[in-house]
């Protein structure tokens, strides 16, 4: 109905129920705009100690641009060094979905990650170019998970 203000949806992101903070995430993508990013701090809610507020976080950085050097080196550190999978996963497909070519190794490395974290980093390589890209798909190609493989033998066939 277009009363969300900006200050509802900061009040709401720092909100004590993860439910609450959860909705608020998931209103931004689709309002997202000079404004919101001049009055929403997206970098902070990257540092949620809840996992399941902090996925959604992830994902919501992807898909509200433009992003910022911040946010990209939270959602790499998150990549590279969460201890939830889920998150990870989340934050290699943000990082994908903006392929801001600092990402490059992280993305790389969550290559060797578990493999649901694989099967989106696999496609998050389709948003970087160069011979170490080229290299992990190929040897992706190979990989045990059929998802993976396909992923990885599908973005080659497009090159």
């Amino acid at each position: 109905m277009g009363a969300l203000s900006i200050s509802d949806l900061r009040d709401a992101l720092a909100d004590p129920s993860p439910h609450v903070r959860t909705r608020a995430l998931q209103a931004l993508p689709t309002r997202w705009d000079a404004d919101l990013a001049d009055g929403i701090d997206l970098r902070r809610t990257l540092d949620d100690g809840d996992t399941v507020v902090l996925e959604i976080a992830c994902f919501v950085a992807g898909e509200c641009e433009p992003t910022t050097p911040a946010i990209v080196g939270r959602l790499i550190e998150i990549c590279t060094d969460h201890d939830d999978a889920l998150c990870r996963e989340s934050a290699v497909a943000a990082l994908g979905s903006l392929g801001d070519a600092a990402a490059i190794p992280a993305v790389l490395a969550a290559c060797e990650d578990r493999v649901t974290v694989r099967r989106r980093a696999v496609l998050a390589l389709a948003a970087f170019e160069g011979d170490e890209v080229d290299a992990r798909l190929a040897a992706m190609a190979d990989d045990v998970d059929w998802q993976v493989r396909q992923a990885a033998e599908e973005l080659l066939a497009i090159e």
